[in-house]
């Protein structure tokens, strides 16, 4: 069974601290449980289902740290922007101040497209640390 990668890049996008995504290894399926829109039994349901079929837990939102891919993106820019960015994540409210930093200086496609390489780097790497075939 090959999984395909956007589907993991998918669910790596939509992480957040109060949901899990699984891998079905029957199925191939990505299975979503949250702790904020699930009732009991509908979480028991796919956990069952996960069970009987086994299952990858695929990385948390603890796993991809925002925060270090911010840092990584500033470090691939230069000058005042550059600048600007790394003062714009210190301390409290670092997300928002460099979400908008980024629309203001013009570069928000570039984040975009810099996070979306590394979430499809990292997803490659979890499949291949679970040997789990991908294609593209």
């Amino acid at each position: 069974m090959k999984v395909k990668l956007s589907d993991i890049v998918d669910a790596i996008e939509m992480m957040d601290r109060y949901s899990e995504y699984f891998l079905d290894l029957e199925t191939g399926k990505i299975e979503w449980v949250s702790d904020m829109t699930m009732t009991s039994a509908e979480k028991e349901e796919v956990y069952d289902r996960l069970d009987e079929h086994g299952f990858c837990r695929l990385p948390s939102s603890f796993d991809i740290n925002e925060y270090d891919i911010m840092e990584s993106f500033i470090d691939t820019l230069s000058g005042a922007v550059r600048d600007k960015l790394s003062s714009a994540i210190c301390g409290r409210g670092a997300f928002g101040r460099f979400k908008d930093d980024i629309r203001r200086m013009g570069i928000e496609q570039e984040w975009y497209d810099y996070q979306e390489a590394v979430y499809k780097r990292k997803a490659a790497c979890w499949c291949e640390e679970n040997e789990i075939e991908y294609e593209e």
